[in-house]
């Protein structure tokens, strides 16, 4: 079983993207459209006060019609943020990610974030999981050795 520990190594290393929540909400859709990432963390110094996703924005100002460069992120955020630790399986996120219904899970480690796992990052793992065991019981099966 896969661990989030694995997961995160298998990623760019570009970190963990946050935004503060004083931030505006343009300029946390700025940064998640320049590194095509569907959510950040939001922060208020050194504390993590909530999560922000582009479905907060399409619900919560635009449907709202409120102005994206006037709304601090602190007013759309959520607040309510679900973490899992590097030790965790790649089945307890998918787990969590389908009974709460959400799509972006941050990774902590000694209380300090340390990365972010997407459910593309999950789905992404269990197609290389099972393309392994596919080749392995190719192999098996044509009694190849290698």
């Amino acid at each position: 079983m896969t661990s989030v520990a694995q997961i995160l190594k298998s990623k760019p290393n570009e970190g963990v993207y946050t935004v503060a929540v004083s931030d505006s909400v343009y300029e946390a859709i700025k940064l998640m459209a320049e590194k095509h990432i569907g959510a950040l963390v939001v922060t208020d110094g050194d504390n993590i006060a909530g999560i922000i996703t582009e479905r907060d924005y399409a619900r919560k100002v635009v449907l709202m019609d409120r102005s994206s460069k006037d709304t601090p992120v602190g007013d759309i955020m959520s607040r309510a943020v679900r973490f899992v630790r590097l030790d965790q399986t790649s089945d307890e996120c998918m787990a969590l990610m389908t009974e709460r219904r959400m799509r972006h899970l941050p990774v902590i480690d000694h209380e300090r974030l340390v990365g972010m796992v997407s459910i593309g990052d999950l789905v992404k793992n269990i197609i290389a999981e099972q393309q392994f065991t596919i080749q392995q019981l190719e192999h098996y099966i044509s009694g190849e050795r290698y």
